[in-house]
């Protein structure tokens, strides 16, 4: 007990007594003085006294998948920044190669009564499932849910389950709330269903590098995306698929890869992607590009001489690269107070209808990218396109 008391009290910077006043209930503590020190007790370990456990903490979980992409480290800053403001204590947590999993990491806040989560990375469906149970106030922040895919409970006339919302195309610097597939869709369903998301608009993404590249004269265009059960990179696809259908130079010329989120991952695709005879790549994230860009050098190419390339984020020090990358800026300072305002809003007792806030991104043009020359390279004999069975 003295151990803890000593503890507490260093970290928020008062006494032993004072601690000890706000642990056993008794008066003389400002309400600032005794939240710090019921915030210490929940970041040091500690269990609170049982008449105070019915209070919820301040603490707000930010999970985030890695942050060796500089995207997730400018989310966090900025939401964590937010959440500072609104009187929350942020609690940082990222899966790293032999660590806690993002599920474990839920279950670790929950312990330590949480007043909400924002996730930054992608759920399963069982972890998603059981924070519906749990009811705990969740954001996804980048981490959408694909809500057609997920089947709701039976409905009291038997009739099928329904599908929830998609989302829709927004404006330039703004979102736009995701319209229904069905108007007469069961308001009760949405509510037990659904987490708000706030997202990049993936749709937008894609037709904006597409347009850009075929501006220039590219007619063989690659996309490079992340793994195939990631749903902004099935967005992507899917919009990029529409976008070659109406090519002239049909599907083939317009192979589709999945890798790994990393430099290693993107460098492993491109490679094969290259085999094809692209002469420009749109890619999921710009370390998936840095990785593009070393493929076509091993290969002897030039960028953007031989091969054009696109990333998604213009994450910091982009515009230093070798060449500076043409890339898609996400507006991460308006999606991050978007996501916290809306945590703000469940946590203080509005539970939104689930609506996804799509953001539209900003095409950056850097040297990356240049006009197609003629004589391109053609793909090499016996191998196809990949992506395109």
């Amino acid at each position: 007990m003295t151990r803890r008391l000593a503890e507490v009290a260093k970290r928020v910077g008062v006494s032993e007594a004072t601690v000890s006043r706000v642990l056993n209930g008794k008066p003389g503590v400002s309400d600032s003085t005794r939240q710090a020190v019921l915030t210490a007790l929940d970041v040091l370990g500690y269990e609170r006294p049982t008449q105070l456990r019915g209070v919820r903490a301040r603490l707000v979980g930010l999970v985030l998948p890695e942050l060796q992409n500089p995207i997730f480290p400018a989310l966090a800053e900025v939401a964590g920044g937010a959440l500072v403001q609104l009187g929350f204590t942020p609690v940082l947590c990222t899966r790293t190669a032999g660590g806690l999993t993002e599920a474990e990491y839920v279950t670790m806040l929950l312990d330590q009564q949480v007043s909400g989560v924002i996730f930054c990375g992608g759920l399963s469906a069982e972890e998603y499932g059981a924070l519906l149970r749990r009811g705990v106030p969740v954001v996804l922040l980048n981490a959408a849910v694909d809500y057609a895919a997920i089947q709701t409970e039976p409905q009291p006339d038997r009739s099928p389950a329904r599908p929830l919302d998609r989302p829709v195309p927004a404006h330039r610097g703004a979102y736009r709330p995701a319209e229904r597939y069905q108007d007469r869709l069961d308001r009760r369903t949405v509510r037990t269903l659904g987490f708000p998301q706030v997202s990049t608009d993936d749709v937008a993404a894609v037709q904006q590098a597409y347009a850009h590249l075929s501006s220039l004269g590219h007619t063989r265009i690659g996309l490079m995306v992340g793994p195939a059960d990631h749903t902004p990179s099935r967005r992507k696809a899917a919009a990029f698929t529409t976008l070659a259908a109406r090519s002239a130079a049909g599907k083939a010329a317009h192979p589709i890869g999945n890798a790994l989120f990393s430099f290693e991952g993107g460098q492993a695709v491109a490679t094969e992607l290259l085999t094809t005879g692209i002469t420009a790549l749109i890619c999921g994230s710009d370390v998936l590009a840095l990785g593009a860009i070393r493929a076509a050098r091993r290969q002897g190419l030039t960028v953007p001489h031989d091969l054009s390339v696109v990333g998604y984020d213009d994450s910091a020090f982009m515009n230093y690269t070798d060449p500076p990358l043409t890339t898609l800026r996400q507006p991460i300072e308006a999606m991050s107070r978007a996501a916290v305002t809306l945590l703000a809003n469940q946590i203080n007792g509005t539970n939104p209808t689930p609506k996804e806030l799509l953001h539209e991104p900003e095409l950056v043009v850097r040297h990356s990218t240049a006009p197609h020359h003629q004589g391109g390279r053609l793909p090499q004999p016996g191998l196809r396109a990949v992506g395109t069975d």
